[in-house]
């Protein structure tokens, strides 16, 4: 395997509030996500999920890995090589829809292209490839004001996979979406993930969305985040939506939910040997 990214006893406080007291919303993390397969081929990137409560510094840790905001203290690396810095090896998706409403959804997917100063027909046609992989290929010449909210996102997920970085960063990309254009956008995502074979880091504080997606979910404490539980996910690469209804998916996810809930009550859990499939994870009590 190789290293994809490595975060090193890392600090990260924010500024101080109205009573003068800073943030702390890291304290001392280190975290290793690797590639299955040899350096020499194009492996398939793991599909990572952050999961914790709202505020606990999922987000930050993407910023971090992106190199948008800086550690007071601790490395992140990113194959091999320490961030200090917005770099060339991720692109990120928002939760909130990023189109520019003054352009087509061909001229959004080519932005990014653009940027990169790709030649125009190379960014028209890749663009339109990935229009077509996101099931958008006949709305190129639409703008965004006459899309769903569920279709506009497609649109930001094509322009940032059409920039074929190895690392993809999603922050609660689908948390505004109603449950049902949610749960076809999981699908596709999961599709999209086994043909790009990126190293997707998603954050969320959904259970079941973070049980349907990942093939490994880390779990956080309210910040300062420390990492309650670093779970391999029990389940084969094939989920359809009915899954959460299979008793073994009930219990992986109650064990996660008291696991949350013991953390934010301040109890310490108790760990039991697993039953889960796989014995991949931990039992409470």
């Amino acid at each position: 395997m190789r290293t994809v990214i490595e975060l090193r006893n890392v600090d990260k406080s924010f500024p101080a509030t109205r009573n003068g007291t800073p943030v702390r919303v890291l304290e001392d993390l280190s975290l290793t996500i690797e590639a299955k397969g040899p350096e020499e081929e194009k492996a398939l990137g793991d599909f990572v999920v952050l999961l914790g409560p709202s505020g606990c510094g999922k987000s930050t840790i993407l910023s971090l890995i992106a190199g948008l905001t800086l550690a007071d203290k601790g490395e992140i690396l990113v194959f091999d090589k320490k961030v200090k810095g917005p770099h060339q090896s991720s692109a990120s998706v928002p939760q909130a829809y990023t189109c520019f409403p003054w352009h087509t959804v061909l001229k959004n997917v080519e932005f990014g292209l653009r940027l990169q100063g790709k030649p125009r027909k190379e960014r028209e046609d890749t663009a339109r490839e990935y229009l077509s992989k996101v099931d958008l290929a006949d709305f190129a010449d639409a703008y965004p004001d006459e899309l769903s909210g569920g279709m506009q996102q497609r649109v930001a997920i094509a322009r940032t996979l059409a920039m074929r970085r190895p690392i993809v960063l999603m922050d609660e990309p689908f948390g505004a979406l109603d449950a049902q254009t949610r749960a076809d956008m999981q699908q596709m995502l999961i599709q999209l993930w086994e043909e790009e074979k990126n190293t997707i880091i998603f954050v969320t504080h959904d259970i079941t969305e973070a049980l349907l997606l990942a093939d490994r979910v880390i779990v956080f404490s309210p910040r300062p985040a420390r990492i309650l539980r670093d779970m391999t996910v029990p389940f084969g690469p094939e989920r359809p939506p009915g899954i959460v209804h299979k008793p073994e998916f009930v219990q992986c996810a109650e064990m996660l939910r008291q696991l949350l809930q013991k953390r934010r009550q301040g109890e310490e859990p108790k760990v039991v040997p697993s039953a889960l499939p796989g014995g991949a994870s931990d039992e409470l009590q």
